[in-house]
């Protein structure tokens, strides 16, 4: 029975908390040459053990079995319907795939109390080893997840592990900054799954992959490439990433310094919630004279627990009328944050 209280996998997440001094967190570096960082390609590249199969090879129906399911175990429900409309051969041999969609269905119904059940974590993490038992990775990361908030670390890594080799970039993510709460901390494993990851679009392993290239964490210390993977995680909607960009521009470090780049991403972070951002894009505002935009934004960071906005947007606040300040205040509590990834 599971009885321990469930606890959140926690993120790596930098820079620290705000303390007031504008990007006093993120730490001036001497500069890095290209030479110091190995080829990230050919640093992580493995050989792999799946057979490369060609159209030229033949009918992809006679298929073994066992490669048809690595190929499609990380496949959605609707990509499995569509693939299984292919041939009577692929039909029967991504049957297990199709259950295991449903189980995981009910599992995540199961854990959340979806869909006129009751949550039941005991359910819930039966019916995603089921799907896992039936060779779906997208069971097996939601299995380890459960596994990892209820503390059976090991037997999420172990999902984690299974999923990250067949190819599952949410698994090689999870897989990665499991390794890297590890306790030791796995750090060069924990980067090549992160960079395996980051290489197929994931954006926060390529949000944690930076991290690794800018602290010198299980990589090479990189700014440059550090700023680069930021900065695809950001264009990919990662709030953190976009954040991290902003300081980088600001201040030059890994990217060209640009102030209006780095104001531009200090706003999208901002406008998605991201406190430490709002704190600062405040604090832009206040300096170019925009008084009643920068209260919203340094209320909004304090509600977010950002104790140093708290003293800037009082000063402001006693600079305007009545009329001014319950305007802001409705401003604020009538704000919503865009969509992001966190």
């Amino acid at each position: 029975m599971l009885t321990t209280p469930p606890k959140k996998m926690k993120q790596s997440t930098w820079p620290g908390r705000s303390d007031g001094s504008r990007f006093k967190s993120l730490p001036v570096k001497h500069q890095f040459h290209q030479s110091e960082f190995k080829s990230t390609s050919k640093f992580w590249s493995t050989s792999s053990s799946s057979r490369q199969i060609r159209s030229s090879d033949g009918d992809f129906s006679k298929l073994p079995f066992d490669v048809l399911t690595k190929i499609a175990a990380s496949f959605t429900l609707p990509d499995l319907q569509a693939a299984s409309l292919a041939c009577k051969s692929w039909s029967e041999g991504l049957r297990p795939l199709r259950e295991a969609m449903l189980f995981l269905k009910w599992g995540k119904r199961f854990k959340h109390g979806r869909g006129g059940v009751r949550p039941n974590l005991n359910k819930a993490l039966e019916s995603f080893l089921k799907g896992a038992a039936r060779g779906s990775t997208l069971a097996m990361v939601d299995a380890g997840l459960l596994y990892w908030e209820i503390g059976d670390k090991d037997k999420a890594i172990a999902l984690y592990e299974k999923a990250a080799k067949l190819g599952d970039r949410s698994g090689q993510c999870n897989l990665g900054l499991a390794y890297l709460q590890a306790e030791p901390s796995k750090r060069k494993e924990a980067a090549k799954w992160l960079f395996q990851a980051s290489k197929s679009g994931h954006v926060r392993a390529q949000y944690q992959f930076a991290l690794c290239l800018h602290q010198g964490s299980g990589v090479n210390c990189n700014l440059q490439e550090a700023a680069r993977w930021y900065l695809k995680a950001a264009e990919g909607g990662y709030v953190r990433a976009m954040y991290n960009v902003a300081l980088c521009y600001s201040v030059g470090e890994g990217l060209a310094q640009s102030h209006r780049l780095a104001r531009k991403w200090m706003k999208r972070a901002a406008d998605r919630g991201h406190s430490k951002a709002q704190f600062e894009h405040g604090l832009g505002l206040f300096s170019e004279g925009e008084q009643l935009k920068a209260v919203v934004y340094l209320e909004l960071a304090t509600r977010a627990g950002e104790t140093a906005a708290a003293h800037v947007k009082n000063v402001i606040l006693q600079q305007l009328s009545a009329t001014s300040r319950d305007r802001v205040m409705n401003l604020a509590d009538n704000w919503r944050a865009l969509p992001s990834s966190r």
